[in-house]
């Protein structure tokens, strides 16, 4: 133990000499390592930061969740056509009800209308605020997280109070402090409505999800009283239970769907079946190909820092040949003076590499100031940092070491 604490510990000084001694030569030849390990890394970290992101606002859509649409939500391209969904019928509240009762695979159905309107408290106003119309189980299909107040009751719900929940941000707006604003009477579309809680703050959604903090929530029965429905986006929204799979669920839900519309086994569906469990697929297929331009680029600046790494150790080995064939002749071993080198080797990586997540850290930093959520370098992407170090040193090295291994030591001490 004591002699392999004893060869890390001269390799070290050793790779500190270099730097000393040749700082802009070593800087040079570690400066492709650095460039490598700040693509990878920046690419990872940013790339994993906004996964995480993306696949949290994807949550707020439901988990193992079918949105049923007059839209399709996949086919959004230059072909899209709209001519063909524009056709199409709105769904019905009465189908959603026909859901509940024919579907065995359901945990939770509900309907849902979105419609833009103004918010008003005293002299303050705002203009386009998000408003959804919900039914009973809405919170059994989408978790709404309640900051202050609480949730719309049953009751509510069934007698069309004039009760809402309001958007973390909009009750700011409105009262200042957010906790303010329950029990508060505002209106809604010039309607009196009473705030009975507020949503807790949810951030920047980056796929255009309910943005809950800029929204107001009013059960479905009052808002259908102040909007037309088929003008307002209808939607029906329905959970699978835990044990039952997507594709399970979407040809049951396909099939009462036809049957409420009456289609016959010949016509297409005049209705579409979101699933959005394909949206996390399809992300994660995205983030993949560019992880794989992230490691196609630091794989071609890795390549030139161990030939850089190489020539600084091809270098120390022949500037201390005399002193290999001295160690040897007291009767260091082969193996001994090949694990130095490869250490020194390695070390001099993690000084290019450690320099590269420096600068990584002030991107990070950077961006995070200026992007909707934070970029954070997280513990398994140091340790591939350190991993991909470590492997580019070992693989840099292992020739001039070897070289420096079979010396023969009277040979190289008579060398200068």
């Amino acid at each position: 133990m004591i002699k392999i604490i004893s060869i890390v510990w001269n390799s070290f000084k050793m790779a500190l000499q270099e730097l000393k001694s040749n700082k802009l030569r070593t800087f040079l030849s570690l400066f492709g390592i650095t460039i490598g390990i700040f693509c990878i890394i920046g690419v990872l970290a940013t790339v994993e930061s906004l996964q995480t992101k993306v696949q949290g606002d994807l949550k707020s859509l439901g988990s193992n969740t079918i949105y049923i649409d007059k839209w399709s939500y996949a086919d959004n391209g230059p072909d899209f056509p709209w001519w063909k969904f524009v056709k199409r019928p709105n769904v019905k509240y009465h189908e959603m009800q026909a859901i509940k009762a024919r579907t065995t695979l359901a945990a939770a159905v509900c309907f849902t209308i979105r419609v833009n309107g103004n918010v008003e408290y005293n002299d303050n106003v705002l203009n386009g605020v998000s408003g959804y119309g919900v039914t009973e189980e809405y919170n059994n299909v989408l978790t709404v997280n309640i900051a202050h107040g609480r949730y719309l009751s049953e009751s509510e719900f069934k007698q069309s109070s004039p009760a809402v929940l309001l958007g973390y941000i909009n009750a700011e707006n409105l009262f200042g402090s957010a906790e303010r604003a329950v029990g508060q009477e505002i209106k809604f579309q010039g309607k009196n409505v009473r705030v009975v809680g507020v949503i807790k703050k949810q951030g920047k959604s980056l796929v255009d999800a309910w943005q809950f903090d800029e929204a107001i929530i009013v059960p479905y029965k009052l808002m259908s009283g102040m909007f037309l429905v088929d003008n307002s986006r209808p939607t029906i929204m329905v959970k699978g239970k835990e044990n039952v799979s997507p594709a399970a669920l979407l040809d049951d839900l396909r099939g009462i769907m036809r049957s409420i519309h009456r289609l016959s086994p010949r016509e297409e569906d005049d209705f579409a079946l979101n699933d959005i469990n394909m949206f996390t697929e399809q992300t994660n297929t995205i983030f993949g190909s560019i992880n794989l331009g992230g490691w196609a680029i630091a794989g071609l600046s890795l390549i030139v820092g161990a030939f850089g790494v190489a020539n600084i150790m091809f270098v120390t080995v022949r500037e201390r040949t005399s002193q290999i064939g001295l160690k040897k002749a007291i009767g260091a071993k082969s193996s001994t003076i090949l694990t130095e080198f490869l250490l020194e080797s390695a070390f001099l990586c993690l000084v290019g590499g450690l320099i590269g997540l420096i600068l990584v850290f002030i991107l990070t930093k950077a961006l995070s100031a200026v992007m909707p959520f934070p970029i954070n370098i997280s513990i398994s992407t140091l340790t591939l940092a350190i991993s991909i170090c470590l492997v580019v040193g070992v693989l840099a090295g292992i020739i001039p070491a070897s070289i420096a291994a079979k010396m023969n030591p009277v040979v190289a001490i008579r060398m200068k």
